[in-house]
């Protein structure tokens, strides 16, 4: 599994003798005692795309010639691997795009290069580009013979859509009056920056018109604010410190756009009229510039062990599939809660011990100076499993435990979180506490019979004791003993723990809000630092409830007659005995529980309609590389070293540069007039 934003530049090289093993998999010709790869073996084979009977077969052999370097239409292991290393490269996409014109294979790109590759796109059918007019010939020279080198060529590609662009809008002008009605400026956007539109933007090109005709200036301000998003989406994060649900007005925008000079006061308008006409509010926030600013090009490669789409859209969520969500939460939590109490179990015991122990009672001397006393002479007079102790009951409870309260958590957030995905950190408190209350109907039984287990190992002499004849012994009411205190700690925990963890790791995730599993761990672990430490008093006399009082010890009969009865006897100190241990132990508990429980809904990816994870991965696939990317269900293992980002590069191509190439045409294998449709 490959989690994290891998761009191109840092991806590891593969091994010399597993990238020919994965070669000779694929390669299905042999001349000379040398084996080759075909364009078809290299492009649907290997890289799966254009799996369909009625393919277009140039765009399958202009695919392959980016690899094929010789331009003999076969691919050699040595042209294999020297794609493979320039995948690895900082500049990997401009590369690939560069190979693709370079028809000769020479490192240059000829004017009749450049042509041959435009007039194969599915824009220059659409909208026919002069490759005979001025633009050109800066580029080429009035006599069309000047070569491009690579560095003059990423400028000549930067420059060409926005040149594409004024070109239609001159096309649709014939009279020169400087402006074009809207259905017209719906058909150059549409066909000239389809790699920059996102479905809220293309649905609306008309409506943001409002009717009336579009001037070239207006035309050309939306366009570069298309180009313009990314440092738009900076600007913002400038204006707001860093924060992506402020709402910020126009004016706030615009002064912290002021510093650069790209970006225009109309620019500017049309963000608000477009956010405006998208969402209906005067204000944006980062949800709104993600609404208008397609997908980067570098995904994040991420391979799911399963993916299902329980419902077509957000409207089609009835009761049933909220049920169904609520019961995958519940499920993907108890697993989670599982493996997050057995990595800590031992500091629980540990604390739970410390915390029993009492001072100026009958009972004499303390039994353990500090936690560290504590580990080693459990492990001394009980072994290492005696640091288990008790883990079988709080297995059984903490998997239901965690699991409603995640879900609860869950479903909280849900109802109270607006159409944009922002939430107010009142309804973040009050989510969090819901999911403490709740989890209280299994907490205290397993708290209970936990806390006698813990500390019986504490009497040498004594008979070995099992969960079940606590639970024999204590009914189904005493069970619920402390249940107050239990209410008192679980409440405000939750309450502080997660808030704190939402706003943790949205502070921890990457530029583009994806957030690592190690952020995902730390943001975890540093939110369960305040929350226990806090709410340890609590605790304290939630132990003390719960627990058998040996001869001697004071007994206490509920939250008020145990709080002023520690205070008497041992003093306010007594409250925070066994904080340390109390943090380490949910700090990391929960740190491995919500990282185990997000990767979980990461790699069993199931789409109920509702929220995802914020920082997990959600990207639409919107091209067409991509989308015969995502037909494949399961991970090509033999895409290694650059070739795990061979996809999302050429899918890169055709969203960043616009050159589309036609999915579908006169296919080589069994495509007849009936089936292959022409681009």
């Amino acid at each position: 599994m490959h989690d994290k934003d891998e761009s191109p530049s840092l991806l590891k090289r593969a091994g010399t003798e597993k990238l020919r093993e994965v070669f000779l998999k694929y390669a299905s010709i042999q001349k000379n005692g040398e084996h080759y790869m075909t364009s078809e073996d290299f492009v649907r084979k290997f890289l799966g795309l254009f799996s369909e009977s009625a393919f277009n077969d140039d765009s399958v052999r202009l695919l392959a010639n980016i690899a094929d370097t010789s331009k003999d239409g076969l691919i050699s292991f040595s042209e294999f691997q020297a794609f493979e290393g320039l995948l690895c490269t900082p500049d990997a996409l401009y590369r690939t795009a560069f190979q693709l014109f370079d028809r000769k294979g020479n490192g240059t790109v000829s004017y009749a290069d450049f042509a041959d590759v435009v007039q194969k796109t599915e824009l220059h059918s659409k909208i026919p580009f002069s490759l005979d007019g001025p633009f050109i010939k800066r580029y080429f020279g009035d006599k069309k013979q000047r070569l491009i080198n690579y560095a003059e060529f990423t400028q000549l590609l930067h420059d060409f859509h926005e040149e594409h662009a004024m070109e239609a809008f001159r096309s649709k002008d014939p009279a020169g009056t400087g402006f074009i009605s809207p259905l017209d400026f719906q058909d150059i956007i549409v066909n000239v920056k389809r790699h920059l539109l996102t479905p809220g933007v293309k649905d609306n090109l008309v409506s943001v018109t409002e009717g009336h005709k579009v001037s070239f200036p207006y035309f050309i301000a939306f366009t570069s604010l298309l180009n313009n998003m990314e440092l738009i989406k900076q600007v913002y994060l400038h204006a707001t410190e860093g924060s992506r649900t402020d709402m910020i007005t126009k004016d706030q925008i615009l002064y912290a756009a002021q510093t650069m000079s790209q970006i225009t006061p109309l620019e500017i308008d049309i963000l608000f009229h477009l956010a405006g006409a998208v969402h209906q509010a005067g204000r944006i926030d980062y949800s709104d510039l993600s609404n208008i600013a397609p997908e980067h090009y570098t995904k994040h490669i991420t391979h799911r062990l399963a993916e299902i789409k329980a419902v077509e859209s957000p409207a089609d969520r009835s009761a049933f599939i909220q049920i169904l969500e609520s019961s995958y939460r519940f499920t993907l939590g108890s697993f989670a809660g599982a493996v997050g109490a057995t990595v800590v179990y031992p500091i629980d015991l540990v604390k739970t011990r410390m915390q029993n122990q009492r001072a100026g009672s009958y009972i004499g001397e303390v039994a353990y100076r500090n936690s560290w006393d504590c580990f080693k002479k459990v492990v001394r007079h009980e072994g290492f499993m005696g640091l288990y102790r008790g883990l079988l009951p709080q297995l059984m409870g903490v998997a239901p435990e965690k699991a409603i309260k995640l879900t609860v958590n869950d479903l909280v957030r849900d109802k109270l979180t607006d159409k944009k995905g922002n939430i107010p950190t009142w309804a973040e408190v009050l989510a969090g506490g819901c999911a403490g209350a709740s989890q209280v109907v299994f907490t205290n039984p397993l708290e209970i019979v936990k806390i006698r287990l813990q500390v019986a190992g504490e009497i040498a002499s004594g008979s070995k004791i099992r969960a079940w004849s606590v639970v024999r012994e204590l009914g189904l009411f005493g069970l619920y003993k402390g249940a107050r205190a239990c209410l008192l700690r679980d409440v405000p925990f939750s309450a502080i723990y997660f808030p704190t963890y939402a706003h943790t790791k949205a502070m921890m995730a990457d530029k583009d809000g994806y957030n690592h599993p190690l952020t995902l761990l730390a943001a975890g672990a540093i939110a369960g630092v305040p929350a226990a430490s806090l709410v340890t008093p609590a605790d304290v006399i939630k132990t003390r409830l719960q627990v058998v009082a040996r001869s001697g010890q004071t007994t206490y009969n509920g939250v008020w007659d145990a709080t002023k009865k520690i205070m008497a006897e041992e003093g306010p100190r007594a409250f925070w005995k066994g904080t340390a241990a109390r943090v380490f132990r949910s700090s990391p508990q929960f740190g491995v529980t919500l990282v185990t429980y997000e990767l979980l809904q990461r790699l069993f990816y199931v789409d109920f309609g509702g929220t995802q994870p914020k920082g997990s991965e959600a990207h639409k696939i919107t091209t067409p590389l991509e989308q015969a990317a995502a037909s494949v269900t399961t991970e090509n293992l033999d895409h290694i070293g650059g070739y795990r980002a061979a996809v999302p590069l050429l899918a890169g191509v055709e969203s960043k540069f616009g050159l589309y190439l036609p999915r579908f045409g006169r296919g080589v294998a069994a495509a007849t007039p009936s089936t292959a449709t022409g681009s």
